[in-house]
């Protein structure tokens, strides 16, 4: 019988990472062979006797899973910053170790959130649909700037959820003129308006404040969906909270699908209480097809949870994942380890 750990990896992490398990004389490394997520009949039945256990989002962490693997299993590290997939009680009961991958893909996400407002005001997605077969026209396509302008000279940036990749966005919008953020909290968390006077000064804007969440929806320009998910956040942005946005603003979400009611928005978006949306993250996905209501709805882009993809936030995030496993493995030192029983 093998005296190595076994691990469990659920998807090739390519020639730049996966050396730093397969190189390991330690280690007995078992790897979901598809270009696919993997599947849950697949894990179940690789699981038993796993000292370690490196998943993707797509992966349920729960009580099934840990059975499967039994007693030997000490450390679950995960590819993602987001962790909704995941039972942190039965982790913390069973005493394994759990890492996760923040911080590394804080910019990646939030060029991207940018880059979706920007396509929304700018109505990305009929023009491309449309193009080249359309008759120009004067006021064709027009949409709301993101820039200031002469005759616009105030923009101001909502945030549901205040937090690193929130005032990493806050930082690339400054340039288009932004001097206005407004910003919704953890209800737990008390206001603190020497901070957000701090963080104003920081980025030279005029004003950075907290808010209650309906006059966030009434103010924004822009409203930037960044808060974590779970049950206390779920469907934040629903009907009532869009039917106060402007006619002229643009949500955008690259948080995670539940916190928006997708039936609420498709129909603000048909029906006009606000401009556009730019979406890369929907409820339900990856099970989203053609015949989804904000896949159909006007003036809304939709990206396929692409946040965090560029090759550098990737291999970071691959990275961090398998150090996080061996931190666990080895009892040493995991360089993200959350904390399970807060």
């Amino acid at each position: 019988m093998s005296n190595k750990m076994k691990v469990v990896v659920t998807r090739d992490l390519g020639s730049d990472v996966m050396p730093l398990l397969l190189n390991k004389p330690e280690l007995d490394v078992f790897v979901w062979p598809h270009n696919s997520a993997c599947d849950r009949k697949w894990l179940l039945e690789n699981a038993p006797g796993a000292s370690g256990i490196l998943v993707m989002l797509s992966e349920k962490l729960d009580a099934e899973l840990f059975d499967a693997a039994g007693p030997s299993l000490r450390v679950v590290s995960t590819m993602s910053v987001g962790y909704e997939h995941a039972d942190l009680k039965e982790l913390s009961q069973r005493e394994i170790r759990f890492g996760y991958t923040p911080d590394v893909l804080t910019d990646a996400v939030a060029d991207l959130s940018v880059m979706l407002a920007l396509m929304a005001g700018r109505n990305a997605k009929e023009t491309m649909d449309i193009w080249p077969n359309f008759v120009w026209s004067p006021f064709a396509f027009c949409g709301p700037q993101l820039s200031t302008t002469a005759t616009s000279p105030t923009r101001t940036a909502g945030f549901i959820g205040f937090g690193r990749i929130a005032q990493a966005t806050l930082a690339r919008l400054v340039p288009f003129g932004f001097q206005r953020c407004l910003y919704t909290a953890n209800p737990a968390t008390p206001p603190n308006a020497a901070a957000d006077a701090a963080l104003a000064a920081k980025h030279g804007v005029r004003e950075v404040r907290r808010v209650p969440l309906a006059e966030l929806a009434r103010d924004s320009d822009v409203v930037f969906v960044l808060a974590p998910g779970g049950a206390a956040t779920h469907h934040i942005v629903d009907e009532p909270f869009l039917r106060q946005m402007k006619p002229s603003a643009v949500l955008v979400n690259t948080a995670r699908g539940t916190l928006v009611d997708s039936d609420a928005l498709a129909k603000a978006l048909h029906e006009g209480w606000l401009y556009g949306a730019g979406i890369d993250v929907v409820e339900g996905e990856p099970k989203v097809g053609l015949d989804h209501p904000l896949v159909k709805a006007p003036r809304c882009v939709v990206l396929p949870h692409i946040g965090s993809a560029t090759t550098d936030t990737r291999l970071g995030m691959a990275t961090l994942a398998a150090n996080n496993l061996l931190g666990g493995l080895f009892g040493n030192d995991m360089p993200a380890e959350l904390n399970t029983s807060r």
